[in-house]
């Protein structure tokens, strides 16, 4: 019987007969629509049978594809096609797994025609709208497929690229079949954009838990490749990634960046680099203030990376220690990392609010070595070069926040547990490290971007053609020159005697004096500037160990900022004497102004004779003029003289050897010899006349001083020094007896004896008691 009906075709089912009657006796002609519309009607009026006919198609097409009738295949991809478009019942999901095997089928196949044709069919059932989802089908196998596809090798490069493009419509077909929202298709796309747009609509649809997984592919591609060091192509992937994700999912990206950065810790420099160059444009993408809840362990990876780069190039291995198979360090390349790290940690900083980058600000220059104040980063193999070079780096990376930073209250801009640690650094020795501090303070104080007005340093008549932004001081203001103004002013008159200072140090210097001057200066701060300026002068004429360059340029300083600051009080007899002097130095002493020194070019005597007359500035006059305006008198006719404090010295500690003479500096002024002195010495008009006239050489004789004990330190045998510090700690153990047994000593008592009459008992000492470790301190 069942032969019988395999072999007499009336008997065969009627879907099979409709399937059947739709192929041609000739391929070439297609698909016979008249029985295809037959075969689609019967399929809508009995959904039931639609399974049935998707395994009978399939079944013949796994038949045509293993006997090469591929004109057959084609026709079979067609019909099911149209019955999908045309079918949407409950049936419809038996349907589509005999699709799908066909499909797969197809693209299982050697043969590229087949591949691109299974892809369009995918690609047509992944843009349909089904009534109810399905969450049972598994897409493994086409996201395998379609991403071999992606990186196809085929021989012929037209056919290569065909199939590439096919498996990348692939792909966004399978992501369209999961999410179920079709997109617009566009034609002639080339297989970047087409690729870019898939990327895009992928990265689009990814959730808060899905970024990471969407990300890290990428890296793994980027490493795989070697595609870091081009820095073009990574730039460009993460810029689609940025642009593409939800703008809160943004600081994921950042933080898998940057644990991809210490993963790669000891990978090379142009790779970090290419690390660090994405994430600085991804910085700067990501919307304001989105970095996340551990903004502090951002700049704490990049601050690391850092001093691991000073350590590499320093050592010149990426170990601790170097050993032969260790790779070559290439100082270039660690250089040009470095400076991508500080342009990346300025990026960030630039995405901050205003009290987010103060924070940070705090907490770079809690990182910056500073002698007897913070531990050295150092490592143990960098020594002292290793701490100057990280100090550097991290002043540079602290400009990079401070650009551009703009904060209403001073007082929160430069807190004191910030400026007093960024202060130490501008009496530095280190001419570059004076430099950065300078520049940082400026870009702080400057809230209206008039820095660029005062370069280069010139006389200029008439100061309305720099368009200066001037505001009056606010409360804040007044409060920080109140409470901090006298120590900047210190340490301004300082810097001006660093006989390292060049033509730069001296700019920045009239840039700080002038914005000061423009954004802070109250009645109380203009006197207080003047006197400063005129100090200055004083400075030029008494220091003849300067070099003359410097003795010059802090002339021409103090012209130059005089002038602007006549001009900015508006009296006009202050004026007046400011243009007459200036007019003699023009005749007279031209390398005394700004227009001659402070240039590339300097045109300097090699011996600077002795200055006075009508070149200089008289603060008798300058005084008597601003009386006549309101100004204090008694306070302008007082010259200005820096305190020089114990911060001044230790500033400029840098080795141990330093620390130690400072131990010895204050150990010698509680030596027995001082002890020794009258406490009731008679102070009278002569002797403090004579403190006077000696008070002109004691910084000369405490430097020679400090020099010969440093020295000391420095080149002396080890067992020398070991005994100095050894007798030295004997004597204080010795006073420290003393002074023990005296507090300890029970009163006397009349019969000369202590205790009961029976004998003298000693007490025992404090420094011999024994105390429970909970009050020990």
């Amino acid at each position: 019987m069942y032969g019988v009906c395999g072999c007499c075709g009336a008997l065969r089912p009627r879907y099979k007969r409709l399937v059947d009657n739709i192929f041609p006796e000739d391929p070439e002609d297609g698909l016979v629509k008249a029985n295809m519309e037959k075969l689609t009607f019967y399929a809508l009026s009995a959904p039931e049978k639609l399974d049935r006919i998707g395994a009978y198609l399939s079944e013949r097409l796994s038949r045509d594809v293993a006997r090469h009738r591929y004109g057959y295949v084609c026709i079979a991809m067609e019909a099911l096609d149209q019955l999908l478009m045309a079918c949407h019942c409950q049936s419809i999901n038996l349907f589509v797994e005999s699709f799908l095997t066909m499909v797969r089928k197809l693209l299982e196949a050697d043969k590229p025609n087949l591949q691109i044709l299974g892809t369009n069919s995918f690609v047509k059932f992944a843009n349909i709208e089904e009534d109810t989802a399905s969450y049972h089908r598994s897409y493994d196998f086409f996201v395998s497929r379609f991403s071999e596809m992606c990186h196809s090798s085929y021989e012929d490069p037209d056919i290569r690229t065909k199939i590439r493009m096919a498996g990348i419509r692939g792909l966004q077909g399978v992501e369209e079949g999961i999410e179920r929202s079709p997109s617009p298709e566009t034609e002639k796309e080339s297989p970047v954009e087409l690729t870019e747009r898939c990327f895009r609509e992928l990265l689009g649809r990814a959730a808060y838990d899905n970024i990471k997984n969407a990300v890290k592919p990428v890296l793994m591609h980027l490493d795989n490749h070697s595609l870091w060091e081009s820095k073009t192509f990574s730039v460009r992937c993460f810029k689609i990634i940025m642009y593409s994700i939800q703008s809160q999912h943004s600081h994921l990206v950042i933080q898998q960046l940057l644990g991809h950065l210490d993963a790669n810790s000891k990978n090379s420099a142009r790779v970090r680099a290419g690390i660090v160059e994405v994430i600085s444009e991804a910085a700067v993408i990501e919307a304001s203030g989105s970095i996340g809840p551990t903004v502090l362990e951002v700049f704490n990876t990049l601050l690391k990376q850092l001093r691991l780069s000073v350590d590499y190039e320093l050592t010149g291995s990426y170990d601790s220690f170097a050993n032969l198979g260790s790779k070559v360090i290439k100082v270039h390349e660690e250089r040009q990392l470095q400076e991508a790290v500080i342009k990346t940690i300025g990026s960030f900083a630039n995405t901050l609010p205003t009290y987010q980058r103060s924070e940070v600000m705090l907490f770079i220059i809690g990182k910056i070595p500073v002698p007897g104040m913070y531990p050295s980063l150092g490592s143990a193999n960098t020594g002292v070069e290793g701490s100057r070079m990280i100090q550097i780096m991290l002043l540079k990376s602290l400009l990079q926040v401070t650009a551009g930073f703009q904060s209403t209250n001073i007082l929160t801009a430069l807190p004191t547990s910030f400026l007093d640690p960024l202060l130490s650094f501008t009496l530095m020795e280190d001419a570059e490290i004076r430099l950065l501090v300078l520049d940082i303070l400026i870009s702080i104080i400057d809230r209206h971007d008039n820095r660029h007005k005062f370069s280069p340093v010139r006389i200029i008549s008439d100061i309305s053609v720099l368009k200066l932004k001037v505001d009056k001081c606010s409360r804040q203001d007044n409060l920080f020159m109140k409470k901090h103004s006298q120590r900047l002013y210190r340490h301004i008159y300082l810097a001006c005697k660093e006989e390292s200072s060049v033509q730069q140090h001296f700019e920045s210097l009239y840039t700080l004096l002038g914005l000061i001057c423009v954004e802070l200066a109250n009645e109380e701060v203009v006197v207080d500037l003047i006197r400063l300026a005129l100090a200055l002068q004083d400075l030029a004429l008494t220091e003849e160990a300067l070099p003359v360059y410097n003795r010059c340029a802090i002339h021409a300083l103090s012209a130059a900022y005089l002038n602007l600051i006549s001009q900015l009080t508006t009296v006009p007899t202050f004026c007046q004497h400011v243009h007459e002097v200036i007019e003699s130095r023009k005749k007279l002493v031209p390398f005394l102004l700004p227009e001659d020194v402070l240039v590339e070019s300097s045109k300097i005597p090699e011996k600077l004779e002795k200055v006075e007359g009508e070149v200089l500035f008289v603060q008798a006059k300058i005084a008597e003029m601003l009386g006549g305006s309101g100004y204090n008198t008694e306070r302008l006719a007082t010259s200005y003289i820096p305190q020089i404090t114990d911060e001044d010295r230790l500033s400029k500690r840098k080795s141990i050897g330093d620390t130690v003479s400072l131990q010895l500096e204050m150990e010698s002024r509680n030596s027995p010899e001082k002890e020794q002195r009258s406490t009731a010495e008679q102070i009278t008009f002569e002797t403090l006349k004579q403190a006077i006239g000696d008070s002109v050489n004691v910084e000369e004789l405490e430097r020679e001083r400090r020099r010969q004990v440093v020295e000391r330190f420095q080149t002396a045998p080890f067992e020398e020094i070991a005994a100095h510090c050894g007798a030295r700690a004997s004597l204080l153990q010795s006073k420290l007896n003393q002074v023990f047994e005296i507090t300890i000593r029970p009163p006397p008592s009349p019969s000369g004896s202590v205790g009961n009459g029976h004998g003298r008992t000693r007490s025992v000492p404090v420094y011999e008691m024994k105390f429970p470790d909970l009050c020990v301190y």
